[in-house]
């Protein structure tokens, strides 16, 4: 898959709507009770880039983003701002956020996670985009440095330790991150006057698996 390590411009995606969405298959039975199951094992987040227009400058820049991408042809980064921490959107990242794996003494790679919490479920989240420079790691409550005990790789989400973490100590992470997408359509539709008017361009944006 074609992917640009290019960010939407955060200006741009602020006013957006959008989230994520499940695929679940649904079967009635004969006496009304209900099977379900989905083929996903994780979600996929939609956006509407069109809603977060305010100018006609705005609606510029969105063209030629979408054009430097060829429409649909090549994924790149979003910026979703109710979910772009591994904390709550009003505090700043920690080393501590969460847990990303447990150490066996002789495992050095550990891939980046996040965990939602509601009640007594939980589902843990693959996060590969990461942003560079934003990424704390943690072994059992100290935090340490990077590049000097560890290494992230920003394209893959995937943390690399000098030495591996002794066996049974957590491994802990904090950071921000991106969205990988790509435009749901090879199209945009837009005019001075229906812009005027208070219309704004349909503009979908899909989440990619990467």
């Amino acid at each position: 898959m074609s992917f640009h390590e290019v960010q939407f411009p955060p200006r741009l995606s602020l006013g957006s709507v959008g989230g994520p969405e499940r695929l679940t298959e649904i079967v009635t039975l004969a006496n009304g009770y209900e099977e379900r199951n989905t083929p996903w094992a994780h979600s996929r987040r939609r956006y509407d880039a069109g809603v977060g227009m305010r100018s006609l400058d705005d609606v510029s820049d969105l063209i030629a983003f979408f054009e430097a991408r060829r429409g649909r042809l090549h994924g790149f980064r979003w910026k979703d701002w109710s979910d772009h921490k591994s904390c709550a959107p009003s505090r700043k990242p920690a080393f501590d956020d969460q847990v990303i794996g447990t150490g066996d003494g002789v495992r050095r790679s550990f891939a980046l996670t996040k965990t939602y919490v509601s009640g007594t479920q939980s589902y843990t989240r693959p996060i590969a985009k990461p942003v560079r420079g934003s990424v704390r790691i943690g072994i059992e409550n100290d935090e340490l440095q990077d590049t000097i005990h560890y290494v992230v790789d920003p394209v893959t989400g995937v943390v690399m330790f000098e030495a591996p973490p002794d066996r049974g100590v957590q491994v802990t992470a904090g950071y921000e991150f991106d969205v990988p997408v790509r435009f749901d359509s090879d199209g945009i539709q837009t005019s001075v006057a229906s812009f005027q008017a208070g219309e704004v361009p349909d503009v979908p944006v899909v989440e990619v698996r990467v």
